[in-house]
């Protein structure tokens, strides 16, 4: 299930307090790949994909939540898994990463952690594709730009590379989360959980998504402003 990226960006809140994101991005060439591969909550990011196992997702965000590493809850879940040499999966949380490709994954597969991001990838091209990815979100280019908004430029950039080699498959699909610690349930809530489930074109239409769910939202604040504020 072709390629994503899980990133983790410290910043100061306007009350001057630190505070974290979370963000995840996805897309294959299948569809519903939002239901499958992408989770993140407050305390961290993860992707689940090759040979799918919802419940490494799933189970690694409740993990995180009770407080355990990315690390040890993901090399756990692994462990007890038997599917785990066909199994990519991938994250990060407050103060680490993790990346994991079983050996079973088909070819192109692969993955590689920086910093603060982790991209994992298989069925691809090329090495490329995950170099790229990584890149992309590494580049100065993007400015002050919201997190989504890189993560689908991230994205934009493996595809291009050569993304999921089956090219044969023209129902694909994309999917992104952010997450944040500062808790305003009002920051970017209509457009930082966003999801493509069947298209011939999934990165165009998830950024189209991104920008129309974006101007809707800043829409509703503009003409109901007043109201929000009584």
């Amino acid at each position: 299930m072709t390629f994503s990226i899980c990133v983790r960006e410290r910043y100061t809140d306007d009350d001057g307090d630190d505070q974290i994101r979370y963000g995840v991005a996805v897309t294959t060439r299948l569809p519903g790949v939002g239901t499958l591969c992408p989770f993140a909550s407050d305390n961290g990011a993860v992707a689940t994909q090759s040979l799918v196992n919802v419940d490494l997702g799933r189970k690694g965000i409740e993990y995180l939540d009770d407080g355990l590493a990315v690390e040890d809850a993901l090399e756990a879940l692994l462990n007890a898994d038997d599917g785990k040499p066909q199994r990519q999966l991938h994250g990060v949380d407050a103060d680490g990463t993790f990346a994991f490709s079983g050996e079973e994954c088909n070819d192109w597969y692969g993955h590689t952690v920086g910093e603060n991001y982790t991209v994992a990838g298989n069925l691809l091209t090329g090495e490329d594709v995950i170099d790229d990815t990584a890149a992309a979100y590494e580049s100065d280019a993007h400015g002050d730009a919201p997190l989504a908004e890189r993560l689908i430029d991230a994205l934009a950039a493996g595809h291009e590379a050569g993304g999921d080699k089956r090219e044969d498959l023209e129902v694909q699909s994309a999917a992104l989360l952010v997450r944040t610690t500062d808790g305003d349930e009002t920051e970017d809530p209509y457009y930082d959980d966003l999801r493509v489930d069947a298209t011939e074109t999934p990165i165009a239409d998830l950024r189209e998504t991104y920008e129309t769910a974006k101007r809707g939202y800043e829409t509703v604040l503009e003409k109901y402003a007043d109201e929000s504020e009584e």
